[in-house]
Parts: structure tokens; sequence; C-alpha cells
């Protein structure tokens, strides 16, 4: 991702407060993890004209690939499935992270057909684990993974050792380093919450900040 388009993400997750920085009273994610850091894109939904500059680099982001599907992960990922395949002009369907317990029991509810180039879309990357379950889902039903793309990443290093074993290209809008000094730019965290938040990325499962908040 370019830096221009990666700085105006930021920014704009930012301002909408998608994206919440705070270092010394962290939060808990369900996985027990203590993060400075909490995201929720889904709050794009609620802002026309920030989505839509959101949306709109999605969709620039993954119009080299040619998919012929674009798939969202279930359910952060669905929205911003369907409102870039709506600027592409393309078919959108979603992938569960289990089978439906009734009906016809489906993981994918929409129509990927064998053969079908898709992109994987997602709400953000931490560990990667529901974007890359999603693909493996599409790819049991037949078709070809031509991407991974992602609003907002963390850059955990659990994260990146995977992408670097994937065939195909998986990206993000912008990063977890770009925002960060973003903000402190901004004057919205100081230069030693910077560096705070660098070693929460650095290794999350060792920072221990003083306070926590449940997220």
């Amino acid at each position: 991702m370019d830096a221009s388009t990666a700085t105006v993400v930021a920014e704009t997750l930012l301002s909408i407060e998608a994206v919440t920085l705070s270092p010394d009273k962290p939060f808990t994610w369900s996985s027990g993890l203590k993060s400075p850091i909490y995201c929720d894109n889904r709050l794009l939904l609620s802002y026309p004209e920030e989505r839509k500059v959101v949306y709109e680099a999605l969709a620039e982001s993954i119009r080299s690939l040619n998919p012929d599907v674009i798939a969202g992960t279930a359910t952060a990922g669905i929205p911003h499935a369907a409102w870039t395949a709506e600027l592409l002009g393309l078919p959108m369907a979603y992938v569960r992270s289990s089978s439906k317990g009734h009906g016809k029991q489906n993981k994918i509810e929409g129509k990927i057909d064998p053969g079908s180039k898709v992109v994987i879309i997602e709400d953000l990357i931490s560990t990667g684990g529901s974007a890359f379950q999603a693909a493996q889902a599409a790819e049991e039903a037949g078709a070809e993974i031509v991407g991974i793309a992602a609003i907002f990443t963390y850059e955990l290093e659990a994260s990146q050792k995977i992408i670097a074993e994937k065939p195909y290209p998986v990206t993000s809008l912008t990063t977890f380093s770009k925002l960060a000094k973003i903000a402190e730019k901004k004057g919205e965290i100081t230069a030693s919450q910077l560096d705070s938040l660098k070693q929460w990325q650095q290794s999350p499962e060792t920072w221990n900040p003083a306070g926590e908040r449940q997220a």
C-alpha cells in the first residue's frame, strides 16, 4: 500500500475513533492479551464520507488482482466486502467461521463457483486466523485465492510469519506503525506512550502495563 493511502486511511480511522490508543490504561482482548490499542472498524458504517474514503481505497487496492468474487469474513468483514464488491461491480459472498448448524449447513453464504478468483476482505489482521481460515474454506470449495485485503493490521509477528508463507498477497490499507506515528504527531499520545506502543507491538505477550480495562 502506498504511503499516502496509508496516511489518509489512518487519519480517517483516528478521526472517527475507530481506533482507540490507550497505552496507560490498556484493553484486554477476548484472548486475554493486554493491548494499548482497540480497533473497531464497524464504526465506519455510521460515517458515510469516511467509509467512502476507505472503501474506495480498498477497491483500488485489489482491482489489479482481477477477482471474480469478493468474499468477506463473518461477521466483521461482511459490510466491508459488500461495499467493495459494489464499487467493483462484482459478486459478493461471505465465509462463516464454522458450518451453519441447520438447513444446508453452509459455511459459505452466497455463490463461489469452482475456479473463481476470490479476494478475501477482512476487517483487521491481528493473528490473521479468521482471514486465513476463510481463504482455506474458499479453496476447499474450489476457488482460487488471489489475495487477502484488510483495512488495518497490528503487524504482529505471528501474522507476519504466516503472511510470508502465503502464495498470494496479504495487504492492509494502513498499519499499526503508521497510525501510532500519526497519533503522536497530532498530539494524541506522547513520545513515551509511542515507545510503549512500539514495545507492545514487538512483544505483546510480555508487555505488562500498570492498569487495564476490558474491551
